[in-house]
């Protein structure tokens, strides 16, 4: 069978992570911990732990357990008081990281209550902040970063974070590695701000890809095309570089796009600006969910396991 590590993040990791399992791909999934948003940053600060929220995401997304399940672990307190706003899937990773001693026994253990197919890692089990270096000023944690993207240099962490071996040894055992959609500057990259990953990377002998955003994300990556998002993560790549990227090519409703850029600010990312040293796979890989774009898991995930087999 062959072996799959996928970085990332957020909706997008999701999206395509539903899709992946579908397939008979051994895959695991690698998460970032520096949020501080939101029932993550709280618990984050009031208990001192990585960020768990993406984690109890992607955990949701591969489960294969009754809906009911799914949407008990999904449930958000509305009402006011110590537990607003706070995901049960939260509180739960939260206790389990005390009851294990570690994130990553605690992922693996709801990964065996949710009959996850795949393994589901964290970067590092450290508490951990990403930083902003701009122009004689830092921003500091994951929510400030985002909202002054245009105003940094580069990213870094609060320190040096050590990376789980396993992580290491996944990414040297891999067939392919996968940077997903998410967003670029705050679930893709940190993953490569982690000397340890760039390290690994340089020894793997597995291909990279990156499966790219279908559309912008403001404050992030305005007017950003496709070739823009590869400049981007193979400038902290180092020695490798993105080896091929699937992209939409699918053609978006005028109403729908007109409807994005209105009240979102938001444009579909077009194929544009890549080098003969970049691999396109180009399909149209887009659905429309309830007025929203998003990546079509099946298609996506298809297209994954085609190039895999044809290597």
């Amino acid at each position: 069978m062959k072996k799959i590590v996928v970085f990332g993040g957020g909706t997008g990791l999701s999206c395509l992570l539903s899709g992946l399992k579908l397939f008979p791909l051994d895959v695991t999934t690698v998460i970032a911990v520096s949020d501080n948003g939101s029932s993550t940053g709280v618990l984050k600060e009031e208990l001192n732990i990585p960020a768990v929220g993406d984690i109890g995401k992607v955990l949701l997304s591969m489960a294969n357990v009754d809906s009911d399940f799914v949407d008990l672990l999904g449930y958000r307190f509305s009402k006011e008081g110590s537990l607003h706003n706070h995901p049960i899937r939260n509180i739960m990773l939260a206790a389990l990281i005390d009851i294990k001693g570690n994130l990553t026994d605690a992922t693996k253990y709801m990964s065996e209550l949710l009959k996850v197919k795949g393994t589901v890692l964290p970067l590092t089990e450290e508490k951990v902040e990403l930083v902003g270096e701009g122009k004689g000023e830092e921003f500091f944690g994951e929510e400030c970063v985002s909202m002054n993207i245009k105003n940094i240099r580069r990213l870094r962490y609060d320190h040096d974070v050590h990376v789980a071996r396993e992580v290491k040894e996944k990414i040297m055992d891999a067939d392919l590695i996968i940077f997903s959609p998410g967003s670029l500057y705050t679930s893709v990259l940190p993953h490569l701000l982690a000397k340890e990953v760039i390290s690994s990377l340089k020894t793997a002998k597995a291909p990279i890809m990156y499966i790219c955003n279908l559309v912008t994300q403001p404050g992030e990556t305005d007017g950003y095309s496709v070739g823009d998002h590869v400049n981007t993560l193979n400038s902290y790549l180092k020695d490798r570089k993105i080896d091929v990227v699937i992209a939409n090519n699918g053609e978006v409703d005028k109403r729908i796009r007109r409807k994005y850029l209105d009240t979102e600010n938001k444009e579909i990312v077009e194929i544009a600006g890549l080098d003969d040293s970049t691999d396109v796979i180009a399909s149209d890989i887009f659905s429309i969910e309830d007025e929203k774009i998003r990546h079509d898991a099946l298609k996506t995930a298809y297209l994954v396991f085609s190039y895999l087999m044809n290597k």
